[in-house]
């Protein structure tokens, strides 16, 4: 059934390209921290596993979020990995396993290019007065530059 929640079917459809875009993203960035997460090493190897387990479980709740949203608003959710690898910002790490600082710095430059690409979302919903969507990508953004912050605070010396 097609919602009925004054929002307009192209509204609605607008709004459901740029959540699955952001899902992309969120799924991309996803599956690098699984990747750290089981293959670092070093003599900060526990702390640094621990830390990328708590980033990857923060990334699915927010990947669970947003196809939700995108259901919300009668959309179809992206579900699958030829959809992400097209519809992504950001790229796959394919040079083998880079050392812990690279690693950290890799999720930095993501969090931080999902950051700017919310607040184009944040003023694309308010434009097409896309409130409740509007809200809910303030949030995720917020949640994105405290994730940045952390690892910004782990490259310092």
């Amino acid at each position: 059934m097609k919602p009925n929640i004054d929002l307009s079917d192209l509204t609605r459809e607008q709004v459901c390209n740029l959540l699955n875009a952001l899902l992309a993203d969120e799924y991309a960035l996803y599956t690098k921290n699984l990747n750290y997460h089981w293959n670092v090493v070093g003599h900060d190897f526990y702390s640094n596993h621990l830390f990328f387990e708590k980033l990857y479980e923060k990334t699915f709740k927010m990947i669970d979020e947003i196809a939700e949203r995108v259901r919300s608003l009668g959309g179809r959710a992206g579900g699958s990995m030829s959809e992400f690898l097209k519809t992504s910002h950001l790229t796959e790490s394919t040079t083998g396993i880079p050392s812990t600082q690279q690693m950290f710095k890799d999720l930095l430059d993501g969090h931080e290019a999902i950051i700017r690409n919310l607040r184009l979302g944040v003023d694309k919903t308010q434009e097409l007065g896309d409130m409740a969507t509007n809200n809910f990508l303030c949030e995720l953004l917020e949640r994105h530059e405290k994730i940045a912050w952390m690892l910004r605070s782990s490259l310092e010396r």
